[in-house]
């Protein structure tokens, strides 16, 4: 893992300033090399971490990837069962004494990751030290991340999106900041009490504490930076963001676990937003993209097809779980499948091909629909999906939640007016009491068909 040289370097010339805190408990730079040192003798070929967050996860992980060792974080809510099953195909090993705290090989794997599948099982995918050490590069120059900065993740540290953030902050000397479970109450306490000047989560988590910090006067002035990924903003979070941390300058970027980092954008404070729209930025430092068919042909400016990459933070590829589409390459270009198309240089992403919605002989991306209607005034969240339709194959109808009070289908379509072409507005709306959710905590348009045909009383069709 590429960020143990840099640990030992720390903890030499910064042994007592502060590296981890998790919740109340700390570590500096040299108890926290001593105590992932202290964990060699008994550490595996293969570990298996499923737990929550604490400074002792931040340890038993460095711990995890000294040497050419190498391991697989798991979410400790997945079923018991689950996590045995994986820990079976993973075969945690013999131990391996008597090695240094120390990066090994750079082409070796120390990362086993896990995405969700069609299937029980995750899809398991490796990545190489290499490709980390490529994208640390990439991401504290893209993010301007400093070695003064605090950055708090409030998220669990099994999410990708966290575990990285924090392997960042160990590479760059930053100190690293995480809850041992996401409460908004603590999140704000962190904020004010250890001097946060970055935050990195996902658009909801950001909403949720920017909306209760402006309602409880929670200063947030500090912050300087704002990393958000996992969905795009939308205008509501980015104007609640924008009030309660008026100093931060917001990125948000698109990626995906196979590819690592492929475009982003900076929004310095005042900057607007692309509201409703598909645009997500330019390349990343390092990453060449271009959109090309299925046969690997270039597609032309402003033309739909695959999002392909190449850099040097492609993963290595899967473990198991691959049907041929997962991560395919077309001459030496990666994708995950992802639809969209370049314009002006500016990456824009439609969703994946399997979503696709086919609508009397048009394509509609439920992905865009989404946007634009989660731009629309008085909306909390939408879901957008094509349903059986004898005349036109299928027809759009969208699940949406309001942010407060009742809404109408003429305010929605008022709503999107100048958002989203009319051609692509949903036919139906249906007001959702949840989001639909997987037993695994996704959201499914699966799911919300199913409620539709089943006349599910969490799902009421609006006039």
């Amino acid at each position: 893992m590429p960020f143990l040289d840099k640990l030992q370097l720390w903890a030499d010339q910064r042994p007592h300033d502060t590296a981890v805190v998790v919740g109340s408990s700390r570590l500096n730079w040299a108890q926290l090399r001593d105590t992932a040192a202290g964990l060699l003798e008994n550490a595996p070929a293969t570990t298996v971490l499923a737990e929550p967050n604490s400074t002792g996860f931040v340890a038993r992980y460095a711990a995890a990837v000294a040497g050419e060792r190498r391991c697989a974080v798991l979410d400790p809510q997945w079923p018991e069962s689950m996590i045995d099953e994986l820990a079976s195909r993973l075969g945690e090993g013999y131990a391996v004494p008597g090695m240094t705290l120390a990066d090994g090989d750079p082409a070796t794997t120390f990362l086993v990751g896990l995405t969700s599948g069609t299937t029980s099982v995750p899809k398991a995918f490796t990545r190489s030290r290499r490709s980390w050490q490529a994208s640390f590069e990439a991401s504290i120059e893209f993010f301007g991340l400093s070695r003064d900065d605090h950055t708090l993740a409030p998220g669990p540290l099994s999410a990708s999106l966290n575990l990285y953030a924090l392997s960042e902050c160990l590479y760059a000397g930053s100190t690293f900041h995480a809850l041992e479970s996401f409460d908004v109450g603590d999140a704000h306490c962190a904020i004010v009490h250890h001097g946060i000047t970055r935050l990195v989560l996902a658009p909801t988590m950001l909403r949720l504490l920017s909306e209760r910090g402006l309602a409880g006067d929670v200063d947030a002035s500090g912050i300087r930076s704002i990393v958000c990924a996992g969905s795009k903003l939308d205008g509501r979070t980015l104007e609640a963001a924008r009030r309660w941390a008026p100093r931060a300058v917001i990125y948000e970027y698109y990626g995906a676990s196979e590819l690592s980092f492929v475009s982003g954008t900076r929004l310095g404070a005042g900057e607007p937003l692309d509201i409703g729209g598909t645009g997500i930025g330019r390349p990343f430092p390092g990453v060449d993209v271009r959109i090309l068919d299925d046969d690997g042909r270039i597609l032309a400016d402003g033309q739909h097809g695959n999002i392909s990459v190449q850099s040097d933070m492609v993963s290595n590829g899967y473990l198991w779980g691959d049907d041929g589409h997962a991560l395919r390459c077309l001459d030496g270009w990666y994708t995950v499948g992802d639809q969209g198309f370049l314009r002006d240089g500016v990456l824009h992403i439609l969703g994946r091909r399997s979503d696709m919605i086919i609508t009397s002989g048009k394509n509609v991306y439920p992905h865009e629909v989404e946007l634009a209607l989660a731009s629309v005034p008085g909306i909390e969240a939408a879901v957008a999906v094509g349903a059986p339709d004898d005349l036109r194959g299928e027809r759009v109808v969208a699940g949406i939640v309001p942010a407060y009070g009742a809404v109408t289908a003429t305010q929605l379509r008022t709503g999107l007016d100048g958002l989203l072409a009319r051609d692509k507005w949903p036919l139906q709306f249906y007001v959702m009491a949840a989001l639909p959710m997987t037993d695994r905590g996704k959201i499914s348009r699966k799911v919300l068909l199913d409620w539709i045909k089943n006349h599910d009383p969490r799902v009421q069709l609006l006039g």
